[in-house]
Protein backbone atom coordinates (compact mmCIF):
# COMPACT_ATOMS: atom_id res chain seq x y z
CA UNK A 1 0.00 0.00 0.00
CA UNK A 2 1.34 3.43 -0.94
CA UNK A 3 1.86 5.92 1.88
CA UNK A 4 1.31 9.65 1.47
CA UNK A 5 2.09 12.72 3.57
CA UNK A 6 -0.38 15.61 3.62
CA UNK A 7 0.58 19.30 3.64
CA UNK A 8 -1.72 22.31 4.08
CA UNK A 9 -0.53 25.35 2.15
CA UNK A 10 0.01 28.37 4.40
CA UNK A 11 -0.20 32.03 3.45
CA UNK A 12 3.59 32.16 3.33
CA UNK A 13 3.74 29.53 0.59
CA UNK A 14 0.64 30.43 -1.39
CA UNK A 15 1.50 31.38 -5.01
CA UNK A 16 4.46 28.97 -5.16
CA UNK A 17 4.29 26.31 -7.84
CA UNK A 18 4.15 22.69 -6.68
CA UNK A 19 7.72 22.22 -7.90
CA UNK A 20 8.92 25.25 -5.94
CA UNK A 21 7.06 24.01 -2.84
CA UNK A 22 8.72 20.60 -3.13
CA UNK A 23 12.15 22.18 -3.49
CA UNK A 24 11.94 25.13 -1.10
CA UNK A 25 9.64 23.85 1.64
CA UNK A 26 10.07 20.08 1.57
CA UNK A 27 13.71 20.20 0.39
CA UNK A 28 13.24 17.53 -2.27
CA UNK A 29 15.98 17.14 -4.86
CA UNK A 30 15.26 17.42 -8.57
CA UNK A 31 15.89 13.69 -8.96
CA UNK A 32 13.42 12.85 -6.23
CA UNK A 33 10.79 15.13 -7.79
CA UNK A 34 11.26 13.36 -11.13
CA UNK A 35 10.78 10.03 -9.38
CA UNK A 36 7.57 11.28 -7.75
CA UNK A 37 6.15 12.41 -11.10
CA UNK A 38 7.01 9.06 -12.73
CA UNK A 39 5.24 7.25 -9.89
CA UNK A 40 2.25 9.63 -10.03
CA UNK A 41 2.93 10.56 -6.43
CA UNK A 42 1.69 14.18 -6.27
CA UNK A 43 -1.94 15.14 -5.66
CA UNK A 44 -3.46 18.58 -5.19
CA UNK A 45 -6.88 18.70 -3.50
CA UNK A 46 -7.41 15.04 -4.32
CA UNK A 47 -6.45 15.22 -8.00
CA UNK A 48 -3.25 14.39 -9.86
CA UNK A 49 -1.27 17.59 -10.25
CA UNK A 50 1.33 19.11 -12.57
CA UNK A 51 4.55 20.55 -11.18
CA UNK A 52 3.88 24.05 -12.53
CA UNK A 53 0.45 24.29 -10.92
CA UNK A 54 0.29 27.35 -8.65
CA UNK A 55 -0.74 26.76 -5.04
CA UNK A 56 -3.39 28.70 -3.12
CA UNK A 57 -3.94 29.24 0.60
CA UNK A 58 -5.36 26.12 2.32
CA UNK A 59 -4.73 23.87 -0.68
CA UNK A 60 -4.08 20.26 0.32
CA UNK A 61 -0.98 18.73 -1.22
CA UNK A 62 -0.44 14.98 -0.85
CA UNK A 63 3.00 13.60 -1.65
CA UNK A 64 4.01 9.97 -1.99
CA UNK A 65 6.48 8.74 0.63
CA UNK A 66 9.36 6.91 -1.06
CA UNK A 67 9.80 3.91 1.19
CA UNK A 68 13.01 2.83 2.90
CA UNK A 69 14.43 -0.61 2.21
CA UNK A 70 15.75 -1.40 5.72
CA UNK A 71 15.35 -0.49 9.40
CA UNK A 72 19.02 0.27 9.94
CA UNK A 73 18.95 -1.96 13.04
CA UNK A 74 17.93 -5.56 13.78
CA UNK A 75 14.22 -5.71 14.74
CA UNK A 76 13.77 -7.23 18.20
CA UNK A 77 10.61 -7.91 20.20
CA UNK A 78 10.26 -5.61 23.21
CA UNK A 79 7.95 -3.11 24.85
CA UNK A 80 7.75 0.48 23.70
CA UNK A 81 5.45 3.24 24.93
CA UNK A 82 4.23 5.50 22.14
CA UNK A 83 3.35 8.97 23.41
CA UNK A 84 2.54 10.50 20.02
CA UNK A 85 2.48 9.48 16.36
CA UNK A 86 1.55 11.11 13.05
CA UNK A 87 2.58 10.71 9.40
CA UNK A 88 6.01 12.15 10.08
CA UNK A 89 7.17 11.39 13.62
CA UNK A 90 6.96 9.01 16.56
CA UNK A 91 7.63 10.14 20.13
CA UNK A 92 8.43 7.38 22.61
CA UNK A 93 8.79 7.33 26.38
CA UNK A 94 12.26 5.91 26.98
CA UNK A 95 12.62 3.95 30.20
CA UNK A 96 15.76 4.45 32.29
CA UNK A 97 18.76 2.17 31.69
CA UNK A 98 17.94 1.58 28.01
CA UNK A 99 20.10 2.82 25.13
CA UNK A 100 18.37 4.76 22.36
CA UNK A 101 20.35 3.14 19.53
CA UNK A 102 22.96 0.38 19.19
CA UNK A 103 26.44 1.64 19.96
CA UNK A 104 29.80 -0.01 20.48
CA UNK A 105 29.34 -3.66 21.39
CA UNK A 106 25.67 -3.20 22.32
CA UNK A 107 23.67 -4.21 19.25
CA UNK A 108 20.40 -5.37 20.82
CA UNK A 109 17.89 -4.43 23.49
CA UNK A 110 17.84 -0.78 22.48
CA UNK A 111 14.81 1.41 21.89
CA UNK A 112 15.64 1.43 18.16
CA UNK A 113 15.60 -2.40 18.01
CA UNK A 114 12.18 -2.49 19.66
CA UNK A 115 10.80 0.27 17.45
CA UNK A 116 12.01 -1.55 14.33
CA UNK A 117 10.13 -4.66 15.47
CA UNK A 118 6.99 -2.59 16.12
CA UNK A 119 7.19 -1.20 12.57
CA UNK A 120 7.81 -4.66 11.11
CA UNK A 121 4.74 -6.01 12.91
CA UNK A 122 2.71 -3.28 11.18
CA UNK A 123 4.21 -4.19 7.81
CA UNK A 124 6.07 -0.87 7.58
CA UNK A 125 9.70 -0.72 6.45
CA UNK A 126 11.19 2.52 7.74
CA UNK A 127 14.74 3.29 8.84
CA UNK A 128 14.79 4.13 12.55
CA UNK A 129 15.90 7.76 12.81
CA UNK A 130 16.28 9.29 16.31
CA UNK A 131 16.42 13.08 16.00
CA UNK A 132 18.32 13.49 19.28
CA UNK A 133 19.71 11.27 22.05
CA UNK A 134 19.15 10.60 25.73
CA UNK A 135 21.75 9.10 28.06
CA UNK A 136 21.24 5.47 29.02
CA UNK A 137 20.04 6.41 32.53
CA UNK A 138 17.85 9.34 31.44
CA UNK A 139 14.16 8.65 30.92
CA UNK A 140 11.40 10.36 28.98
CA UNK A 141 10.49 11.87 25.59
CA UNK A 142 12.53 11.07 22.52
CA UNK A 143 11.47 11.85 18.95
CA UNK A 144 12.01 9.65 15.87
CA UNK A 145 11.52 10.76 12.26
CA UNK A 146 9.68 8.41 9.90
CA UNK A 147 11.64 9.37 6.77
CA UNK A 148 14.73 11.31 5.71
CA UNK A 149 12.85 14.49 4.81
CA UNK A 150 11.10 14.57 8.19
CA UNK A 151 14.42 14.00 9.90
CA UNK A 152 15.97 16.92 8.03
CA UNK A 153 13.09 19.25 8.90
CA UNK A 154 13.07 18.23 12.57
CA UNK A 155 16.82 18.73 12.79
CA UNK A 156 16.27 22.21 11.32
CA UNK A 157 13.65 22.88 14.00
CA UNK A 158 16.17 21.75 16.61
CA UNK A 159 18.83 24.13 15.25
CA UNK A 160 16.37 27.01 15.07
CA UNK A 161 15.02 26.22 18.58
CA UNK A 162 11.53 25.57 17.28
CA UNK A 163 11.76 22.00 18.57
CA UNK A 164 12.11 22.43 22.34
CA UNK A 165 13.06 19.82 24.93
CA UNK A 166 12.18 20.27 28.59
CA UNK A 167 13.72 18.24 31.42
CA UNK A 168 13.18 17.75 35.13
CA UNK A 169 16.17 17.13 37.36
CA UNK A 170 16.45 16.61 41.11
CA UNK A 171 19.64 18.27 42.29
CA UNK A 172 21.59 18.21 45.51
CA UNK A 173 21.29 21.47 47.46
CA UNK A 174 19.10 24.56 47.26
CA UNK A 175 19.83 26.14 43.89
CA UNK A 176 20.72 29.83 44.05
CA UNK A 177 19.65 31.84 42.22
CA UNK A 178 16.43 29.83 41.80
CA UNK A 179 16.24 30.60 38.05
CA UNK A 180 18.75 31.61 35.42
CA UNK A 181 20.82 30.64 32.40
CA UNK A 182 24.05 28.68 32.34
CA UNK A 183 26.21 29.69 29.38
CA UNK A 184 29.43 27.71 29.60
CA UNK A 185 31.21 25.93 26.71
CA UNK A 186 31.52 22.14 26.90
CA UNK A 187 34.21 19.92 25.41
CA UNK A 188 36.02 16.63 26.03
CA UNK A 189 37.34 15.98 29.52
CA UNK A 190 41.15 16.31 29.59
CA UNK A 191 41.73 12.87 31.16
CA UNK A 192 38.52 10.82 30.79
CA UNK A 193 37.23 10.11 27.24
CA UNK A 194 33.72 9.24 28.48
CA UNK A 195 33.25 12.53 30.32
CA UNK A 196 32.71 16.15 29.28
CA UNK A 197 34.00 19.28 30.96
CA UNK A 198 33.68 23.07 30.93
CA UNK A 199 36.56 24.74 29.13
CA UNK A 200 37.14 27.83 27.02
CA UNK A 201 37.81 25.93 23.79
CA UNK A 202 34.66 23.85 24.07
CA UNK A 203 31.49 24.23 22.00
CA UNK A 204 28.82 26.74 22.98
CA UNK A 205 26.35 25.29 25.49
CA UNK A 206 23.34 27.14 26.91
CA UNK A 207 20.93 25.76 29.52
CA UNK A 208 17.98 27.64 31.03
CA UNK A 209 16.69 26.55 34.44
CA UNK A 210 14.09 27.37 37.06
CA UNK A 211 13.26 25.87 40.43
CA UNK A 212 9.92 24.07 40.60
CA UNK A 213 10.13 22.96 44.23
CA UNK A 214 12.58 23.16 47.12
CA UNK A 215 13.18 20.49 49.72
CA UNK A 216 15.42 20.54 52.81
CA UNK A 217 18.61 19.87 50.84
CA UNK A 218 17.45 19.33 47.26
CA UNK A 219 15.77 21.20 44.39
CA UNK A 220 13.43 19.99 41.68
CA UNK A 221 14.51 21.87 38.56
CA UNK A 222 12.95 22.42 35.12
CA UNK A 223 15.50 22.89 32.36
CA UNK A 224 15.46 23.68 28.66
CA UNK A 225 18.27 23.63 26.12
CA UNK A 226 19.38 26.02 23.40
CA UNK A 227 22.11 23.57 22.41
CA UNK A 228 22.49 19.81 22.63
CA UNK A 229 25.97 18.95 23.86
CA UNK A 230 26.74 15.52 25.29
CA UNK A 231 25.86 15.41 29.02
CA UNK A 232 25.01 19.13 28.84
CA UNK A 233 22.52 19.35 31.73
CA UNK A 234 24.63 17.11 33.95
CA UNK A 235 27.83 19.05 33.31
CA UNK A 236 26.17 22.46 33.69
CA UNK A 237 24.41 21.66 36.97
CA UNK A 238 27.59 20.17 38.43
CA UNK A 239 29.48 23.28 37.27
CA UNK A 240 26.90 25.43 39.06
CA UNK A 241 27.57 23.43 42.24
CA UNK A 242 24.32 21.46 42.29
CA UNK A 243 24.96 18.02 40.74
CA UNK A 244 22.02 15.81 39.86
CA UNK A 245 21.21 13.32 42.60
CA UNK A 246 22.48 9.86 41.68
CA UNK A 247 24.84 11.11 38.95
CA UNK A 248 27.95 9.05 39.64
CA UNK A 249 29.97 10.65 36.84
CA UNK A 250 29.51 14.32 37.76
CA UNK A 251 28.28 14.06 41.34
CA UNK A 252 28.01 11.28 43.88
CA UNK A 253 26.08 8.05 44.33
CA UNK A 254 22.80 8.26 46.19
CA UNK A 255 21.10 5.67 48.40
CA UNK A 256 17.79 7.14 47.21
CA UNK A 257 18.19 6.51 43.48
CA UNK A 258 20.47 4.19 41.53
CA UNK A 259 20.66 6.49 38.48
CA UNK A 260 20.79 10.20 37.78
CA UNK A 261 17.44 11.84 38.58
CA UNK A 262 16.94 13.30 35.09
CA UNK A 263 13.77 12.96 33.01
CA UNK A 264 12.87 14.41 29.58
CA UNK A 265 9.42 15.57 30.59
CA UNK A 266 8.21 17.13 27.32
CA UNK A 267 8.90 17.92 23.67
CA UNK A 268 7.33 20.82 21.76
CA UNK A 269 7.60 20.99 17.98
CA UNK A 270 5.91 22.33 14.87
CA UNK A 271 3.79 19.76 13.03
CA UNK A 272 5.41 19.02 9.68
CA UNK A 273 2.10 18.92 7.82
CA UNK A 274 0.17 21.96 9.01
CA UNK A 275 2.60 23.90 11.29
CA UNK A 276 0.50 23.42 14.45
CA UNK A 277 2.50 23.62 17.67
CA UNK A 278 2.36 20.29 19.47
CA UNK A 279 3.55 19.49 23.00
CA UNK A 280 3.96 15.89 24.15
CA UNK A 281 4.53 14.98 27.81
CA UNK A 282 6.08 11.90 29.38
CA UNK A 283 4.92 10.80 32.87
CA UNK A 284 7.55 10.46 35.57
CA UNK A 285 8.88 6.90 36.00
CA UNK A 286 8.26 5.14 39.30
CA UNK A 287 11.77 5.62 40.72
CA UNK A 288 11.54 9.39 40.15
CA UNK A 289 8.06 9.46 41.72
CA UNK A 290 9.34 7.55 44.75
CA UNK A 291 12.29 9.84 45.41
CA UNK A 292 10.06 12.92 45.12
CA UNK A 293 7.61 11.40 47.56
CA UNK A 294 10.39 10.61 50.00
CA UNK A 295 11.60 14.22 49.89
CA UNK A 296 8.06 15.51 50.11
CA UNK A 297 7.51 13.72 53.41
Amino acid sequence: MKSFQTHKVSQEHASLTIEDYLKQVLHYSGRKIQKLTRQKGIFLNGKAAFLQKQLKLQDTLRVLVVEDISYGVQPEAGNIEILYEDDYVLILNKPPYQLVHPTGQTTSGTLANYLAYHLAEKGVVSTVRPVHRLDRETSGCIIFAKDSRSQFLLEQQLKERVLKRTYWALTKGIVEPPAGTINAPIGPHPTSPNRRAIHAKGEEAVTHYQTIRRFSDASLMELSLDTGRTHQIRVHLAHLGYPIIGDRMYGVRSPLMSRQALHAVSITFEHLGDNRQITVNAPLPLDFERILNSFGK
